[in-house]
């Protein structure tokens, strides 16, 4: 046999056990679990970690863009008419959220830390100057006192009252947008303040929110199970909050929306806690999408969410006052705003009942555009975009004893809404796109195997056809043909020849 022959020979060989070792590593899922565990263990909160430097302090730009409400018809409303709202925004700030006092307890399986955010305003990216631009809304303020008020005697709300209309307090008010943001010295306030001194005189929506944090959360690491990567374990020190009628609404579920456990899955609730709304929320899968190439599952949070009690048993809890519970899409955070009315909902009351809605003129719920969503990759579960959205209202209904509130009759009133937005940026983006392009040429080496074996096994098999087709058309070419039989010619045969003659 030939060297050539061999060497085909052997070819197929190979390409027959590369064919035999890639079927046993699938079937195994050797590789894959390599890549898994090792993503596990990467993706923890512990010091030298691939993920803890950037969980300290994250290098997406986060952005929060305040969208306001402009009352245009604030008189005619108090007379009895439909308010009208015009849309105001974006007021655009960045935000930065590094995380400080980061600590180590028990043992090292969990992470305390606090995550205080400063806003810088973002002129480029605005649709005006905070500074200038005034916002006609309602006077929350005096809202906030009335309500207050509104369980105690004829004799205390009536000097309120007089009060009140003495220094000119009206069910709205004009501000610009830095002061209905970052506060202002309220009269009605001020003049509390010197009876109660616990009262503040500032009024804002973000106030004394810029450099402040939402309290100390201690978080789980990850290390001794994936899946409890990030997730939070206690605020401010409790297990449970107690702001709410049941222990199932009191429980602090899931993470703080930076942070998700890899290898998510489409079947899956993704828990999310939000100081925000004093509460837990889920989110369910949507769709799958795509950020600056990366991959990702889209989560959103679905209608029962924000469901009434009578629609979705899950929030009874959320209703303290059985006979003034709201319905679906809004949410009273009142017992976690210092007892002021606020309501808090997505924005234009996008998932919410369609009587808020259509008692205000001026809201469109679109959902691309005010739907809350995280879009994850779910190899590393690393947010690539994400949008929360969220609108403050304020409850206006009757005060008996305050005549400015004689024709209210419960309209959930939007104050503003905000889009805290954030999309991973290019660096990132390129990290993880390595990170993903090595998980899967690991995780597809039985299948290169397979690939790399069919193809030898192929070429194999062509050079043994061909070699014999050679061999076949060469012992053609130098077979025996027998020659043909002659009748003897002696001249031929003997040859032409002088003969000698005797001598006599």
């Amino acid at each position: 046999m030939s060297r050539g022959s061999c060497a085909v020979y052997a070819s197929a060989i190979i390409s027959v056990h590369l064919i035999i070792i890639g079927i046993a590593l699938l079937v195994a899922g050797v590789f894959q679990t390599l890549i898994n565990d090792r993503l596990k263990g990467e993706i923890t909160l512990t010091e030298g970690s691939k993920v803890f430097g950037t969980w300290k302090n994250p290098p997406p730009p986060v952005f929060m863009e305040f969208f306001f409400f402009n009352v245009t018809n604030p008189d005619e409303f108090l007379a009895g008419a439909k308010p009208q709202v015009t849309h105001m925004g974006p007021y655009t700030y960045r935000e930065y959220r590094p995380k400080a006092n980061v600590t180590f307890v028990e043992n090292g399986t969990k992470v305390s830390a606090l995550t205080p955010k400063t806003f810088v305003f973002v002129p480029e990216m605005s649709a005006g100057d905070p500074s200038v631009d005034n916002v006609t809304t309602v006077n929350i303020p005096a809202v906030a006192v009335m309500n207050k008020l509104k369980d105690s005697s004829f004799w205390v709300k009536t000097p309120i009252s007089m009060f009140m209309n003495s220094i000119g307090t009206t069910m709205f008010m004009t501000h610009t947008v830095d002061e209905l943001l970052w506060g202002f010295k309220d009269p009605l306030l001020s003049r509390l303040s010197k009876v109660k001194p616990e009262v503040d005189e500032y009024f804002g929506l973000m106030l004394n929110k810029n450099g402040s944090n939402d309290g100390e959360f201690v978080y789980l690491t990850g290390e001794q199970s994936y899946l409890e990567y990030g997730r939070i374990d206690t605020w401010k020190g409790q297990k449970l909050m107690t702001f709410w009628g049941t222990n199932q609404s009191n429980m602090i579920n899931g993470t703080d929306g930076s942070a998700f456990h890899p290898f998510l899955t489409k079947e899956e609730r993704l828990d999310v806690f939000t100081a925000d709304l004093c509460r837990s929320i889920y989110m369910l899968f949507e769709k799958e999408v795509e950020v600056k190439g990366i991959p990702a599952y889209r989560y959103t949070p679905p209608r029962d969410v924000l469901a009434s009690g009578k629609n979705n048993p899950e929030n009874e809890g959320f209703c303290l006052d059985k006979k003034k519970c709201l319905d679906d899409g809004v949410l009273n955070v009142a017992v976690c705003r210092k007892g002021a009315p606020v309501i808090v909902s997505f924005p234009h009351f996008h998932l919410g009942d369609q009587k808020y809605v259509d008692a205000i003129e001026g809201l469109k719920p679109i959902h691309d555009q005010h739907q809350t969503f995280l879009d994850l990759n779910p190899t590393t579960g690393v947010p690539v975009h994400a949008c929360k959205r969220a609108q403050i209202n304020i409850l206006l209904e009757r005060v008996h004893g305050f005549p400015m509130t004689k024709m209210l009759n419960g309209t959930v009133f939007p104050i503003m809404f905000l889009n805290e937005s954030v999309t991973i940026d290019d660096a990132s983006a390129a990290r993880l796109h390595k990170l993903l392009s090595i998980a899967t040429i690991v995780a597809n080496f039985p299948f290169i195997l397979i690939a790399l074996g069919v193809i030898l096994f192929l070429i194999s098999i062509l050079l043994i056809i061909r070699s014999r087709q050679r061999k076949t058309t060469a012992k053609k070419d130098t077979s025996y043909s027998p020659a043909s039989a002659k009748v003897d010619d002696p001249a031929e045969k003997n040859g032409t020849f002088v003969g000698m003659t005797p001598v006599k």
